[in-house]
């Protein structure tokens, strides 16, 4: 294949690469082809679009989305993302990786996912508060404790859930705690919640690591996103002893060679708004932190 005729992968359909993965799978497995054709699609595709009061006084018409993509092993379950960029496609192809990951550890849960096209960047904590509310009601004829259980993901936390757990409630008319997880601790949330996805990429990367005979400590470590998993991966390495010598977030990345403590980069960035500017890093764009010379690269974007 010639240079010009290279597929960039990153501006693929993310529903057609997930498609083309189960394809590429259920022919290892010599899948029975009428299961093939159900695993092959979402079971049910919710889009909603409400209204939210901005700040000026105007009001706003958002779309949000929540996906079931196969509930037969349990409820579904899977996060909320907000994020300008989401769509449809997106959201059913994570809806698909989590039935996939739910099955892989055995738990008995099918795979879900929603998602609101928005910048909560933009939006002050009593819009998103309404927002929240809003797509909640609009969902809430898919989800429960029985039938499909969100959890925060990009640009969502354990506020957001509790907003999510209180709506539903409402309309439900007694406390359903278990219609999410992710909640606050004080409302029934699970200790280690905030730092579970992070932990578990380091756990892969401890085994990884002895698998290669790689040496963690003073490995040097670069981590593209500093959102939750981002800042706590970062964070796990650097106890272990690794040498973490970039980080990027939205904003652009930081770098330098000699490493850096991401606890005082994630106090930096509480304060700012972003790590780029940390003192002592020099700045890189997003592009240029994905080719720096490292022994551990943590895609957490």
């Amino acid at each position: 294949m010639s240079k010009s005729a290279v597929i960039d992968h990153t501006q693929r359909d993310p529903w057609s690469i997930a498609q083309e993965q189960f394809g590429i799978a259920a022919d290892r497995l010599h899948l029975d082809p009428n299961m093939r054709a159900i695993l092959a699609e979402c079971q049910r595709e919710l889009t909603v679009h409400f209204p939210v009061r901005m700040a000026d006084g105007a009001v706003k018409v958002f779309t949000g989305y929540r996906i079931q993509h196969n509930t037969t092993r349990g409820p579904g379950k899977g996060g909320i993302r907000y994020h300008p960029s989401v769509t449809l496609n997106e959201v059913k192809a994570l809806a698909m990786w989590m039935t996939w990951k739910c099955a892989v550890v055995g738990i008995p849960y099918g795979g879900a996912k929603g998602g609101v096209v928005c910048d909560p960047k933009m939006m002050s904590q009593q819009q998103l508060e309404t927002l929240t509310r809003r797509y909640t009601t609009e969902i809430a004829l898919l989800i429960g404790p029985e039938r499909d259980i969100p959890a925060p993901d990009v640009n969502t936390n354990a506020q957001t859930m509790a907003w999510i757990m209180d709506t539903y409630s409402m309309h439900q008319g007694y406390t359903a705690l278990a219609v999410v997880t992710g909640k606050p601790l004080s409302i029934g949330g699970s200790e280690g919640r905030n730092e579970a996805t992070a932990r578990g990429a380091v756990y892969t990367i401890i085994e990884a690591a002895k698998h290669l005979g790689l040496d963690l400590e003073g490995a040097r470590v670069v981590v593209q996103g500093f959102g939750n998993a981002g800042s706590f991966s970062a964070k796990l390495m650097h106890e272990l002893g690794g040498k973490v010598i970039g980080v990027s977030d939205t904003s652009g990345g930081i770098f330098n060679p000699r490493g850096f403590d991401p606890n005082k980069v994630d106090a930096y960035k509480r304060e700012t708004g972003s790590v780029v500017g940390f003192p002592g890093t020099e700045k890189v764009t997003n592009a240029e932190l994905l080719e720096l010379d490292c022994d551990i690269l943590i895609p957490a974007a």
